[in-house]
């Protein structure tokens, strides 16, 4: 338990992908209820501190240089750590990276998964478990038992974000009709619908409704060929690369219906309660990271594979070569959402 006679400082710390720093929102939400008047601060890996701007629980965003200078910027980081003296650190992380960081942060109370190499210098070890029905959120909640007793901190929460008023300024002009997102695209192929797939349900939507197709710079190519695929639509726009993460978030929080793949789109909508499709093709929601909001649901190939899931995160290809964990899904089921 963390006692202390001022206010306690905690790091979090979660430097893997978008995702799963949304994810990690849901464990800030919940030392903040168990510690009011604690200083909050986490670290991310570059570009992913976007996400973070003007969170009202935050102290501090502390930032690791990955890609420019992995182990100098490490040494720089574990300086700052050790120099703000924090009554505990969360370490969301598997990998031994950030373990060490953890385990020579100076901490009081260190915490971290089972799983992590370096989890047997920490002082507290936190049993990392892939069970049906145990959301990611769940397994990083567990972490506060080490801290406070169950009772003092509720079970699950939601992951949250807070765009500001000008990213609800920014997207406003695009919510003058009813509409719904998609989000096509996935740092991972097999986690991604096919683009032909997308030009069907495009098609097959009502006409009164804009689709607006998000993601990434990288991805306005391809969202501009299901586009220009969809043919006679005109009601489509493609806003990939126009919008930052918390304005494609303000923006998927007014939708009709979100089409999501097993991705970060799909995180986005659940730390803003927005009505969720989630697609789940070589990935299964077992593994802890399907919908959350409110109105949410998921949409998988109702043919029994032997090869789905083929791994944790999804490949780059399909092993086999015939996909069918993603042509499976039909688009009349996916409609379903909104007609």
């Amino acid at each position: 338990m963390i006692t202390a006679t001022n206010p306690p400082r905690f790091l979090l710390i979660q430097t893997a992908f978008i995702g799963d720093v949304i994810l990690a929102t849901a464990l800030l939400e919940q030392l903040h209820q168990a510690y009011p008047d604690a200083l909050l601060d986490i670290l991310v890996r570059k570009g992913n501190e976007g996400l973070l701007v003007n969170h009202p629980f935050l102290n501090e965003v502390l930032i690791w240089r990955k890609k420019e200078a992995k182990y100098r910027d490490l040494w720089r980081l574990l300086q700052t750590v050790r120099s703000r003296r924090y009554d505990g650190v969360l370490n969301l992380q598997r990998y031994g990276t950030m373990g060490m960081l953890t385990a020579l942060s100076g901490a009081k109370v260190t915490v971290g998964f089972d799983k992590n190499p370096f989890s047997r210098f920490f002082t507290h070890q936190v049993v990392h478990r892939f069970e049906p029905g145990v959301h990611e959120v769940d397994r990083n909640a567990e972490m506060l038992s080490v801290l406070k007793p169950a009772r003092q901190w509720q079970a699950q929460t939601r992951p949250k974000l807070y765009p500001s008023a000008d990213d609800y300024a920014t997207v406003q002009p695009y919510k003058k009709q009813p509409y719904v997102c998609m989000a096509p695209m996935s740092v991972w192929f097999t986690k991604q619908y096919p683009p032909e797939r997308w030009v069907e349900l495009i098609q097959a939507l009502p006409e009164y409704l804009t689709i607006y197709l998000l993601g990434a710079p990288t991805d306005r190519d391809a969202c501009e060929a299901i586009r220009v695929s969809a043919g006679s639509i005109v009601n489509v726009k493609n806003l990939a690369g126009q919008l930052n993460l918390l304005q494609s978030a303000a923006l998927q929080q007014g939708a009709v219906m979100n089409y999501v793949n097993d991705s970060a789109p799909l995180h986005l909508c659940s730390a803003m309660n927005a009505p969720t499709t989630a697609i789940f093709c070589s990935t299964v929601p077992e593994f802890g990271f399907g919908p959350l909001a409110d109105v949410s649901r998921v949409v998988q190939t109702p043919e029994k594979l032997d090869c789905k899931p083929c791994n944790l995160h999804g490949r780059k290809a399909c092993p086999l070569g015939h996909f069918r964990c993603a042509w499976g899904v039909r688009v009349e089921e996916l409609t379903e959402s909104v007609v």
